[in-house]
C-alpha cells in the first residue's frame, strides 16, 4: 500500500524534510510544504547551523586571545564583519542547496507557501495570493516553533533582536543586553562577547540553564562571568523604550531594586512556543494542549488518524535531532510497521564555551524523585588531554543505578562535550553498566577517555584521580 499513499508534510525543517525523504524512499507520493524557498527550516536558516558557525568564529577568536598564556602571541584579532557574515551565509546556502537537490532526486514535490488544513484529507497552500489545494491520504505536521516574547518586551523596534536578527549579524553593538539565561541567550552572549560587545545577561531565576545539573553549570557560569560584562540573576525586564541617541532603555528589577539602564541593542531569548496556530487543525479532530502542543500517541499520530505531528510542535524536548527521529517513527507507522517513539535517552547539548551536554537521567531529577543512584565523576583537571589543550575546567560524570551499576544518565562540561555525549547515549541505549565503560579501551590521551576514567574513579582504580574506593 505504501506506493499508493499520498503524503503531505507541513514544514521542511529537521523533522519535515527527513520525513519527506524517507517516505519518498519507501515509494510514497510526497508533497513537502514550507514558507521558505528551500528545505531547512529554522534550524538550518536561523538556528542550529548559523549559530554554530558563529560560535566557531567566537571560539577561534577566544583561543587566539588565550594563546598568549602558552607562549603564542598573535596580536588582537581584527573583525571583518562582512566577510564573517558572508561565510556564515555561504554555509547555510550550501546546506539548503544540497537539500533541494536531494528533494528533486527523491522526487519529492516541493510547494512554497503557508499550508492550512481544510479537512482531514486536504491542505490549502497560500503563496502571494495564490491558492493551491493538495489532497492527501496522510499528513505529517512538522511546523516547529517560534520565539516566545513576554508582553513587556514586545517593542516594535529594529534595536530589539530575536535569535534570527542576532544570527543575521547586522552589527556588533558596544552594549548588548541578553534577556534570558537559557541555551539561546548564552550561546549568543558567547558569540557577541567574543566579537567585542560588552554583554549583560539577565535571568529571572536564580541560576543559568535551568534543567541542567548545577555542577555542570557552575563550570560554565564561571567562564561566562569572566567573558561577559555582567550576569544578573533574579532579574527581570519590566519594560523597554527607545532612546533618542539610538539605544534602548531597559527597566530592570532585581534584588537591589529597580533601575533604568541604556543599551545599544537588546536580544530577547526567553523561550519558544509551538507553531500550532493558524494550521486549520480545528477543521480536523486533532487536539492541541493548553501549551500549544499537538497531542500525539507513541506513533506520533493525532486524534485525527490521517494526521501525524513531530518535532517542536508535538512536545518537548524541542530539539532538532528529536524531530528527525520522530520523523522515522511517523513514516514507519504510515507503512504499517510497529514503530513507536520510546527512546531511553535523548541527548541535549549547549554549544557555549565550554559546552555542556547530558543525556538520560540528571542528578537533579534523581534527587527530586528520591531515586537510589550513585554518581561517578572525573574532573578534567586530572585529564592529560585536557591539560595539553589548556582546557582543564571540565567535568565528566555518570549516573548509575545503585547496586546493579546500570547506566541511567551522563553529563559532561568542557570543550567538545557535544561530541563526547554520543558514546554515553549509545551506552545507556544498549543497557550498559558502569563496569562495561570501565573495561572499554579508550585512546590515551583523549577527552573521550574521561568517560572511562569516571568509571575507574568510581571503583577507586583510576591511575590519574584519587577518589573514594567503593
Amino acid at each position: 500500500m505504501a506506493d499508493q499513499l499520498r503524503v503531505v508534510v507541513l514544514g521542511a525543517g529537521p523533522g519535515g524534510y527527513p520525513a519527506a525523504f524517507l517516505a519518498a524512499e519507501r515509494g510514497m507520493d510526497v508533497t513537502l510544504i514550507d514558507t521558505r524557498a528551500a528545505p531547512g527550516g529554522v534550524c538550518l536558516y536561523e538556528g542550529c547551523i548559523p549559530s554554530k558557525a558563529l560560535l566557531h568564529a567566537a571560539s577561534v577568536v577566544t583561543e587566539a586571545r588565550e594563546a598568549e598564556g602558552i607562549g603564542l602571541v598573535f596580536g588582537s584579532p581584527a573583525l571583518d564583519l562582512d566577510r564573517l557574515r558572508t561565510w556564515k551565509d555561504g554555509v547555510v546556502r550550501g546546506l539548503t542547496g544540497g537539500l533541494s537537490q536531494i528533494a528533486r532526486a527523491r522526487k519529492v514535490r516541493y510547494v512554497q507557501g503557508h499550508g492550512r488544513f481544510v479537512d482531514a484529507h486536504t491542505v490549502r497552500v497560500a503563496n502571494d495570493g495564490e491558492l493551491t489545494e493538495v489532497q492527501f491520504d496522510a499528513a505529517i505536521v512538522a511546523t516547529g516553533s517560534s520565539p516566545s516574547v513576554p508582553a513587556p518586551l514586545r517593542l516594535d523596534s529594529a534595536r530589539v533582536w530575536g535569535a534570527r536578527e542576532a544570527l543575521a549579524l547586522p552589527e556588533v553593538p558596544k552594549l548588548l543586553l541578553v534577556v534570558g539565561g537559557g541555551y539561546i541567550g548564552l550561546e549568543m552572549a558567547t558569540v557577541y562577547a567574543a566579537l567585542g560587545s560588552r554583554v549583560t545577561v539577565v535571568e529571572a531565576t536564580g541560576g543559568l540553564l535551568q534543567g541542567a545539573d548545577r555542577d555542570l553549570v557552575e563550570v560554565l557560569a564561571k567562564r561566562i562571568a569572566a567573558t561577559v560584562n555582567e550576569v544578573r540573576l533574579h532579574t527581570t525586564v519590566q519594560s523597554l523604550a527607545e532612546t533618542e541617541d539610538g539605544g534602548v532603555q531597559a527597566s530592570l528589577a532585581g534584588p537591589s531594586g529597580a533601575e533604568d539602564v541604556r543599551f545599544d541593542r537588546i536580544l530577547i531569548a526567553t523561550g519558544r512556543r509551538p507553531n500550532s496556530a493558524d494550521l486549520g487543525l480545528e477543521m480536523t479532530r486533532a487536539l492541541v494542549s493548553t501549551r500549544g502542543f499537538i497531542e500525539v500517541d507513541p506513533q506520533r499520530r493525532t486524534a485525527e488518524l490521517s494526521i501525524f505531528a513531530i518535532g517542536d510542535v508535538a512536545g518537548e524536548p524541542m530539539l532538532a535531532h528529536k524531530a528527525t527521529h520522530e520523523a522515522r517513527v511517523a513514516v514507519e507507522a504510515l507503512g504499517g510497521e510497529p514503530s513507536a517513539w520510546e527512546p531511553p535517552v535523548v541527548p541535549a547539548v549547549i554549544y557555549t564555551d565550554p559546552e555542556i551536554a547530558w543525556c538520560g537521567l540528571t542528578e537533579t531529577e534523581a534527587r527530586s524523585r528520591s531515586l537510589d543512584v550513585d554518581v561517578a565523576r572525573f574532573p578534567w583537571s586530572a585529564s592529560g588531554r585536557a591539560a595539553t589543550a589548556a582546557d582543564r575546567e571540565g567535568l565528566t560524570k555518570w549516573l548509575v543505578e545503585a547496586g546493579s551499576g546500570r547506566l541511567l544518565g551522563a553529563g559532561i562540561v568542557g570543550r567538545g562535550a557535544g561530541e563526547l555525549i554520543g558514546e554515553a547515549t549509545l551506552a545507556i541505549e544498549m543497557g550498559a553498566r558502569l563496569e562495561d565503560i570501565r573495561r572499554t579501551v579508550h585512546a590515551h590521551p583523549s577527552r573521550s577517555e574521561t568517560l572511562m576514567e569516571a568509571a575507574e574513579a568510581f571503583f577507586g582504580t583510576s591511575p590519574h584521580f584519587l577518589a573514594r574506593r567503593r
